[in-house]
């Protein structure tokens, strides 16, 4: 998971009296930071709902951490196989499939090897040899390549934020802004900006029922390397890529392989998807474009 000081998740209850409802406050050390959910709400509501949303993120963390030593996603790399994915994993693999048709392969999760080449400083021939999506077996049970090693940071917080989103919709919530990194709405409007981390705010978005999210390669490097990977070898095309989609799952994936991808590429992709409304590009010169879908 992307490393970040505060998640934070606010949310009004679409019930009768919620003018004397109670505020209530969770928080724990999840995600490699620190996640805090203030839900306004009758109070027995409010301690059900955050709890739930403690079990869900610690779902997912179970799942998809590379973190933790103990994870699925953990085991499964360290073996190379994993007889019974639990739920979360196997909706990333599906998500993950289905970025990589997408995107002609530049959303990739078999790249975690040459992370870990780059992170630790050393040589990344082999690692490269082992990049493959295709080469993984999906089903139960999940096999990888010879030397593969799978991360999901690229999509599970948005994954996650789709979750408590839908959590908090069943639970009646009406008007919702969930950040987990990427921003996923229930009603709206929420204003979010965009921020490129070399011309600062770029624009300002508003969410009504969708999701958006940004990725900014230079926003963070691996030794000389930016941390946004091309399984081909692709360097990045943009300073930063923000994509609106229904889901933040999909506008978290889709906005970490469109850094990789040309204009036209882009364009292409948009042309073929129905979950994409829009996306916000800075070049590398720092001019700033917007493509409607």
């Amino acid at each position: 998971m992307k490393r970040r000081r505060f998640i934070f998740i606010a949310a009004a209850v679409a019930f009768a009296g919620s003018a004397r409802c109670e505020m209530t406050t969770w928080q724990a050390d999840m995600f490699g930071g620190t996640v805090r959910v203030d839900l306004r709400g009758p109070h027995g509501i409010s301690e059900e709902v955050t709890r739930r949303i403690g079990e869900t993120i610690a779902e997912i963390e179970g799942s998809a951490s590379l973190f933790k030593p103990d994870s699925a996603l953990s085991r499964l790399n360290a073996t190379g196989h994993l007889d019974d994915p639990p739920p979360a994993l196997i909706d990333l693999f599906g998500l993950a499939d289905h970025l990589y048709k997408e995107t002609g392969g530049c959303f990739d999760p078999t790249v975690q090897p040459l992370w870990r080449a780059l992170a630790e400083g050393r040589d990344s021939t082999e690692a490269k040899v082992t990049i493959g999506w295709d080469r993984v077996q999906i089903g139960s049970p999940v096999r990888l390549g010879r030397g593969q090693a799978l991360t999901f940071n690229g999509i599970a917080q948005g994954y996650a934020a789709d979750r408590v989103r839908e959590l908090l919709r069943e639970a009646g919530y009406g008007q919702a802004i969930v950040e987990m990194g990427e921003f996923a709405a229930i009603g709206g409007p929420f204003s979010v900006a965009v921020v490129d981390p070399h011309l600062g705010e770029i624009a300002v978005r508003r969410l009504a029922g969708n999701a958006i999210a940004t990725s900014s390669p230079s926003a963070m490097r691996i030794g000389n390397a930016f941390h946004i990977l091309g399984p081909r070898g692709e360097r990045p095309c943009w300073s930063t890529i923000s994509v609106e989609a229904d889901s933040a799952a999909m506008a978290d994936g889709f906005s970490t392989a469109f850094c990789l991808m040309s204009a036209e590429q882009i364009r292409a992709v948009l042309h073929q998807s129905r979950s994409i409304t829009r996306v916000t590009a800075v070049d590398l010169a720092g001019d700033v474009s917007t493509v409607w879908n």
